[in-house]
């Protein structure tokens, strides 16, 4: 596996793909929700199995955090660590950035994922697509 950080300048149909199938098919979201004016000025990762897409994720700078977005890996992938690639990469994005935290709205049933990797539940539940979601952080090391 190899994952790819594209800008906003290149195409995301990779990332794309994967979400469309993720979200829009076996999510029942829909793709107007899914395709955001965000997309435009988010780095876009994608990650592949060869030449075929397998994960995606995108990731912006919000205000003094990072925000993890749209982060998905197709379902014959999901016990491969993909996700796990797809979030070490976006910390390490976050850092280069000197970025100290970062936020992501994580599925309800995704939530214990984002723990194992160090993120904390700051909120309730709440709805987002039709579908439950909480608030998670984690804070992150400084370089020295």
């Amino acid at each position: 596996m190899n994952i790819k950080v594209l800008t906003n300048k290149q195409d995301p149909s990779d990332a794309y793909f994967v979400r469309q199938k993720v979200f829009v098919e076996e999510q029942q979201v829909d793709v107007e929700q899914e395709i955001d004016e965000y997309d435009c000025e988010a780095l876009h990762l994608v990650v592949y199995k060869g030449t075929a897409p397998i994960g995606a994720g995108r990731f912006r700078m919000v205000e003094d955090y990072g925000k993890a977005e749209r982060i998905c890996v197709l379902s014959s992938y999901r016990k491969d660590g993909v996700g796990k690639l797809l979030m070490d990469k976006l910390e390490e994005i976050a850092a280069e950035h000197d970025i100290e935290k970062i936020k992501l709205h994580a599925q309800t049933h995704a939530e214990g994922f984002y723990k194992k990797l160090g993120y904390v539940t700051v909120s309730g539940e709440f709805m987002d697509a039709g579908i439950p979601h909480v608030e998670m952080v984690k804070k992150l090391s400084k370089k020295h």
